[in-house]
């Protein structure tokens, strides 16, 4: 009977034991697990620390690169419109030098013409003095050379209308001279100092008649008038460059 105590006993005790190994176990494996739980928790704390300050970072990218590209839109519009005022400022440069090369090239035909009439006057001018001799009146006025000779001995008096044989000479040579040069033409000028113009004019146009019939100078080259000779009297001839032609041409330049 004392066995079956001690035995009881031992058995109650060695359960006991065990129970309280098995509490002390439990236990040990609750505080493991909380302490696995408060790690796990501590992890995902940080982890969502992590992820805010991720989505911060992704949000502050994202707004810089909105940003950057706003300022790019803006760089390529001002781009864009520097290219336009560009192209357009170098149409507006390309348009003045053509203008002006225009311009220049008008100015040089202008500047051409003058010096081929003045070139044409020394001519001219060489021309008279060879044909009519140094005894000759000749002047230069106004881009013409001017030959002056005295009534008397182209018309014979002062009222005279008709040439003289020595007028017809000198009308021809007058008439070699114009054919001598080709682009000039002649104005026939009769001068009186008494107010009658009416003479002057026959006289001139004496010359004038002879000039054509006798020489065959083209009537278009000859243009005749009686003038007041401001107290002279006489015949003036001027040969000179046909000044409408250069009048045209100067205002067809112009024109363009």
């Amino acid at each position: 009977m004392k066995t079956v105590f001690i035995s009881l006993f031992l058995l109650i005790g060695t359960t006991l034991t065990l129970q309280a190994q098995r509490k002390s176990d439990l236990i040990a494996e609750i505080e493991s697990l909380k302490s696995q739980l408060d790690s796990v928790s501590s992890e995902v704390l940080d982890a969502r620390k992590n992820e805010r300050v991720a989505q911060a970072r992704a949000t502050s990218f994202e707004a810089q690169v909105t940003s950057l590209q706003q300022s790019n839109n803006t760089l390529m519009s001002n781009i864009s419109n520097f290219t336009a005022v560009s192209n357009k400022n170098s149409d507006i440069a390309n348009s003045a030098i053509e203008s002006l090369q225009a311009t220049e090239g008008k100015l040089r035909s202008i500047k051409n013409a003058i010096a081929s009439n003045d070139s044409t006057i020394i001519v001219v001018l060489t021309n008279v003095k060879q044909t009519l001799g140094e005894e000759a009146k000749i002047a230069v006025s106004n881009g013409a050379v001017v030959v002056s000779s005295d009534l008397t001995s182209l018309y014979g008096s002062d009222s005279g209308t008709t040439l003289t044989p020595e007028a017809e000479v000198w009308s021809e040579k007058l008439a070699s001279i114009l054919k001598a040069n080709p682009t000039t033409a002649i104005d026939i000028e009769g001068l009186s100092m008494t107010g009658d113009l009416n003479v002057p004019a026959q006289q001139a146009l004496a010359i004038s008649t002879v000039l054509q019939s006798k020489f065959a100078i083209a009537p278009e080259r000859i243009s005749t008038v009686g003038k007041d000779g401001n107290l002279k009297e006489g015949v003036q001839v001027k040969i000179h460059p046909k000044f409408s032609d250069f009048y045209l041409m100067v205002r067809e330049e112009m024109k363009n």
